[in-house]
């Protein structure tokens, strides 16, 4: 007896908010780690790091929801001034929008006459969507959400920040730097691996990507830190 394929699964209406999630939740564990430990290394004591991690953690929070609804947004405008342009054309001139939806599809491979019956037969059920997916590479999926964008980087990176706080709360003072890098590293790693599985992608590649810039950063502030805080 056959058996029905199982439904693919894909991975790619989830780029919307997966790439602000990550960016966030790294963001919050790098910036942050790095603070507590340049701070740390410029021999200051546990309450001057704390204060030092949450303003990181508040600040960051805040920049990282503006600057992602900025950013996104414009997209989103610029998207918005496209289709506009589309519909205003479609109105104007429907044959020549024809003719380039037909050569898109030749191009792509299709002959003249199918291109044609295809073009045709998308325009009449809905011109705009065609001419959106097919001319100007826009889909329902990809399409730009500044809102969930904003909470999305704000959140992560908040949880993010919070977890070399609570590594810094928690550990004794003179091994403030070395545990929160460590565990921060592990963080990292974790999430990585956490962000390749959501988006199917190579685990591997994605932990040690995440955790080499990691390592790097923190490895910069504590030097900074040093020679600052031996100077003062």
């Amino acid at each position: 007896m056959d058996r029905s394929p199982a439904p693919e699964r894909h991975y790619s209406q989830r780029i919307g908010w997966l790439r602000a999630a990550v960016l966030g939740a790294n963001d919050g564990i790098v910036s942050t780690a790095s603070l507590v430990v340049g701070v740390a290394a410029a021999n200051s004591g546990r309450t001057a790091v704390l204060v030092a991690g949450i303003a990181g953690l508040v600040a960051g929070a805040m920049s990282m929801a503006a600057g992602e609804y900025v950013s996104v947004s414009s997209q989103a405008d610029t998207e918005a001034a496209d289709l506009a342009r589309e519909r205003r054309e479609l109105s104007e001139f429907p044959e020549s929008e024809r003719e380039e939806l037909r050569r898109i599809y030749v191009q792509r491979g299709l002959d003249d006459q199918l291109a044609s019956q295809v073009a045709e037969q998308l325009m009449a059920r809905d011109a705009l969507a065609a001419h959106a997916r097919d001319e100007l590479g826009l889909t329902e999926i990809h399409s730009a959400r500044p809102v969930q964008a904003a909470l999305a980087s704000a959140a992560t990176f908040a949880v993010g920040a919070a977890l070399p706080l609570v590594i810094a709360t928690l550990a004794p003072a003179r091994y403030i730097i070395v545990a929160v890098t460590v565990c921060s590293l592990l963080f990292l790693a974790g999430l990585g691996w956490l962000s390749a599985l959501t988006g199917g992608a190579r685990r591997g590649r994605a932990v040690l990507r995440v955790m080499f810039w990691g390592a790097f950063a923190m490895a910069l502030t504590a030097l900074v830190g040093r020679l600052f805080g031996a100077a003062v």
